[in-house]
């Protein structure tokens, strides 16, 4: 049948920032490509906005705005949703009301997957339509399909990703101008990679929603935002970023999912040094790269810019082309893969290595007596150096791989011994072989 000859595909569109501007410009203007993509006609048929009439640089009919977003995507009519307001509320309510009126959802809300996706996964699964979030966890970076399709008949042991663009972006200013975490701020907020109000982001939030999708998809386990541990950029320091250089290594804020020997999967969210040799590393400015381990594939590594109106509007529209074409099929597609249901362990569990700086007293007995702490909790030195003499003298110490339970008793017991003055930096070591 010819394309003019097939009924149009109806599309809603909730929210109209700078993502959802990008997806309805590239819904209009490309609508004829697309439909030769689809194999029918596509057709925008609202935009649910919080504020009418205000000036967009979109060239839509006006009459497709809508403060109505419920009585939108529960038209009837409506093939596709996409959402892209954010946030858990109303989201949660329009995609569930989407669903349950015969609609696809095409959603970039990590918070929102991260935090309930076991309710929208079963409301697609009840209604026998597809629920597609590729722009949730890296903008433009293919991964989520990836990890749910490409690699469905592998076994992935491990993904290790730079996931956030603005942190990335601070870190790599520390590392390449000498500058501390609030001057490095203050230049990602003017050059527009960062908030006003940067705390999702610099306390590690937005990584540890991208982190439990991630590792929900990778070990087909359901993982929330509250089985992640998170902590964020705002303790590291110039000195922790000279210390990382000085064993051959840089700063990144990581996602970090694991399949664990007993089975049971670790996710967490904290800065920790890698080494320069590392793909990662060389991961620079506010690009985001996944880097994922499996037994047949290997090693693998997805780059690219994770955040952005048009990156991210490439995601969502990858998504809605996938989607028209299973309802012109009269399909549903890859539903929720959260069989395993694997055990999740606590940060406490997670083997990990350590850097530690300790501010000490230069006299003898001075190392025996930190090597005591180590032991003492099982926790082998790989390497240790002293720097300076008298009152400015440090230990720097990093271990081999141990449990960070493990590794954090130690470092408590090395702050109580009398000849150590402090302990100044304490950072994972991640991505030593």
């Amino acid at each position: 049948m010819p394309l003019a000859d097939r009924r149009p595909l109806r599309i809603a569109l909730l929210g109209c920032g700078v993502v959802g501007t990008e997806v309805a410009r590239v819904l209009t203007s490309d609508a004829e490509e697309l439909a030769r993509r689809i194999g029918a006609p596509i057709e925008l048929v609202g935009i649910a906005v919080r504020r009418a009439g205000r000036r967009r640089d979109l060239h839509v009919s006006e009459e497709l705005f809508t403060t109505d977003a419920r009585g939108l995507v529960t038209r009837g009519d409506i093939d596709v949703v996409i959402e892209v307001i954010g946030g858990i509320e109303p989201a949660r309510e329009l995609i569930l009301a989407a669903l349950e009126h015969g609609a696809s959802v095409v959603t970039a809300n990590k918070a929102l997957l991260a935090e309930d996706g076991e309710t929208l996964y079963e409301a697609a699964a009840k209604a026998e339509r597809d629920l597609y979030y590729e722009a949730a966890v890296a903008g433009a970076i293919p991964i989520v399909r990836p990890l749910r399709e490409s690699l469905a008949g592998d076994r992935v042991t491990r993904v290790l990703g730079i996931v956030n663009g603005t942190t990335n972006f601070i870190l790599d200013a520390m590392s390449t101008t000498g500058a501390g975490f609030s001057e490095a701020l203050e230049e990602a907020q003017r050059l527009g990679y960062a908030e006003a109000d940067p705390t999702a982001d610099v306390e590690g939030f937005d990584a540890a929603a991208k982190a439990a999708i991630l590792a929900g998809l990778a070990f087909h386990t359901r993982v929330t935002i509250s089985d992640v541990h998170r902590e964020g950029i705002t303790e590291v320091t110039a000195a922790d970023v000279r210390s990382a250089e000085e064993i051959g290594s840089v700063v990144k804020l990581l996602a970090i999912c694991e399949l664990g020997p007993q089975g049971a999967v670790s996710a967490r969210v904290h800065p920790a040094m890698i080494p320069i040799s590392h793909p990662l590393a060389s991961v620079r400015g506010a690009y985001n790269a996944v880097f994922v381990e499996s037994e047949g594939a290997g090693q693998l590594m997805f780059y690219g810019p994770g955040a952005g109106g048009a990156p991210t509007a490439s995601a969502v529209l990858g998504d809605v082309v996938t989607v028209a074409q299973h309802r012109l099929a009269g399909i549903s597609g890859v539903g929720e893969t959260a069989h395993a249901s694997l055990d999740i362990v606590p940060i406490g569990r997670a083997r990990t290595r350590y850097h530690v700086a300790i501010d000490v007293d230069d006299r003898p007995g001075v190392l025996s007596a930190v090597a005591q702490a180590f032991a003492t909790h099982d926790v082998s030195i790989k390497t240790v150096r002293q720097e300076g003499r008298g009152g400015d003298a440090q230990l720097v110490v990093v271990t081999h791989e141990a449990e960070d339970a493990a590794l954090s008793a130690t470092v408590a017991e090395v702050r109580e011994l009398t000849m150590v003055r402090g302990v100044s930096s304490v950072m994972r070591v991640e991505g030593v072989s």
